[in-house]
């Protein structure tokens, strides 16, 4: 914005005021994307119940009577039933994201709700190494549990996928590390991977919604995770894997926030103010 200033008589100014609106805009596309997915979540979950249903019926009622071409049939309704399963964890990710809930703080230990996480997830990906170092004792915060548990739980799914991603040649076996840090008044937590790796290119768009590197993936997770650790007072780094760690090729997340909980709240555009005077 350029107004005018009237110093003296003999001095006429303009003065020029410049607003950093980045958080704004930044907020305004995460609520209208927010939007959509709710549309489109209720769109979707309609019909998919009853396309279900009758795939399964069809199945039950006439897998006995047909002989010919049989194998085809189960391969269809099979196809039906399991893409509508994909479709529905689709629809689910965009209600979450929707959804958001706001964070319910408590005081709780964060390293025990790290371990618990890593627990979980060493149980469903057994074919991978997943290691967690915590400190000794309890890592007392405040947060909401559920809500950091869910946002560490989609970091590991990503590094699980990223894994998987990469060719059985090229990988001898997937190796997780997830570590656990207090940096001052904040919470850190690591996880570091052996899989494909990110993108050298937009990586920070990785963090936007709907943006996605995998074939099959909603563009969500991620986005999740930040919406989580801003109402947390915190943020996400997406790195390289540091040289020296597992094979060398990977990525490296890191969580980060406030050990004692300060509401997220919308900040107001920052203003630089120049004043330029010219004699007149």
């Amino acid at each position: 914005r350029v107004t005018t200033e009237q110093s003296t008589a003999a001095q006429h100014g303009f003065v020029i005021t410049l607003d950093d609106i980045t958080d704004l805009v930044t907020a305004q596309r995460t609520s209208a994307w927010a939007d959509v997915a709710r549309r489109i979540a209720h769109e979707i979950k309609n019909p998919l119940t009853p396309i279900q249903l009758s795939a399964e019926r069809l199945r039950r009622k006439y897998g006995a009577a047909i002989h010919d071409d049989k194998a085809v049939f189960e391969q269809c309704t099979d196809t039906i039933v399991r893409q509508v399963e994909d479709i529905k964890r689709m629809v689910d990710e965009f209600s979450k994201f929707a959804r958001m809930p706001k964070p319910v703080i408590t005081n709780e230990d964060v390293a025990d709700t790290v371990r618990q996480v890593v627990f979980l997830m060493r149980v469903g990906n057994a074919d991978i190494d997943i290691s967690v170092e915590t400190p000794e004792g309890p890592l007392p915060g405040e947060f909401d549990r559920r809500l950091i548990s869910q946002g560490l739980t989609n970091i590991i799914k990503n590094a699980t996928e990223a894994i998987a991603a990469v060719p059985p040649a090229e990988l001898d076996r997937g190796r997780i590390q997830v570590k656990l840090t207090r940096d001052g008044g904040d919470i850190i937590i690591d996880v570091f991977d052996n899989g494909i790796g990110l993108p050298k290119d937009n990586r920070a768009r990785l963090l936007e919604p709907y943006v996605t590197t995998r074939e099959k993936g909603t563009g969500l997770g991620l986005a999740i995770v930040g919406r989580i650790l801003e109402e947390h007072g915190g943020s996400i780094e997406l790195n390289d894997l540091p040289k020296g760690m597992f094979s060398g090729r990977g990525a490296w997340a890191r969580l980060r926030f406030a050990a004692a909980h300060v509401a997220a709240k919308a900040e107001e555009p920052v203003q630089e103010v120049r004043k330029v005077a010219s004699e007149r």
